[in-house]
């Protein structure tokens, strides 16, 4: 008899230990996430974006990690071979913008209920034909018409405030494209456009360098200011 309720004894204590044990995983296993801290740096970098920095052809140098649409490539119609390529921009180390030729054109309008016929109305607006030339990272070039949409998140942060809070920056979105269209009665001064765009760590740091000398046109001041 006391034989038993020694044994009886001894599976209780097992089976407490055993319960135990499951309740302490299970409690490991429902832990609840770590609590938000919003005073962390924000994280706002895109994993595809690639270091680098645009440059405008008013001189005015922007840099930071630069990115397209998710899963977009470019794509430019190579003129030595005829058909058109699509390239990843991690592929790219340039793309340069050369001016094929700009011009003022006159602005008409038709006629109110005439479908056929203009009339002039005294103002002009800035055109340009522009062609790109992409140097990919073996150094090959590809040069042809382009039409792409670039973002680029901006560097605001400085080494010494890499755990300080800041406020999310919105990237600044740039439009490269074979024709350019300026509004009536501004100038082809006034037309800025995308000049070329470096990618790498290197361009990285000649963009920093770059934007430290950039000092604004008065034409460019007058314009932000509008």
């Amino acid at each position: 008899m006391s034989q038993n309720l020694a044994s009886i004894g001894i599976w209780r204590i097992v089976l407490v230990a055993f319960g135990l044990t499951i309740s302490s995983e299970w409690a490991v296993g429902s832990e609840e996430p770590p609590a938000l801290n919003p005073f962390a740096p924000v994280q706002t970098e895109r994993d595809d974006a690639v270091p680098g920095y645009i440059e405008m052809s008013d001189g005015q140098v922007l840099v930071g990690n630069i990115y397209m649409t998710r899963d977009k490539r470019l794509k430019v119609y190579d003129e030595s071979t005829k058909r058109q390529r699509e390239i990843p921009l991690r592929a790219v180390k340039q793309i340069e913008c050369k001016v094929l030729k700009e011009w003022m054109e006159k602005e008409w309008r038709f006629k109110e209920l005439a479908l056929d016929e203009k009339y002039y109305t005294g103002r002009e607006y800035p055109s340009r034909e522009c062609e790109y030339t992409i140097t990919l990272q073996d150094d090959r070039q590809i040069t042809g018409p382009l039409a792409e949409l670039f973002y680029i998140q901006p560097y605001t942060q400085k080494p010494d405030e890499a755990r300080a809070y800041r406020p999310e920056v919105k990237p600044e979105k740039y439009l490269v494209h074979k024709r350019q269209k300026g509004e009536p009665g501004t100038t082809l001064e006034a037309l800025v456009y995308v000049k070329s765009i470096k990618l790498g760590e290197e361009a990285l740091e000649e963009g920093k360098k770059k934007a430290k000398t950039y000092r604004p046109s008065r034409t460019s001041q007058t314009e932000s200011e509008k």
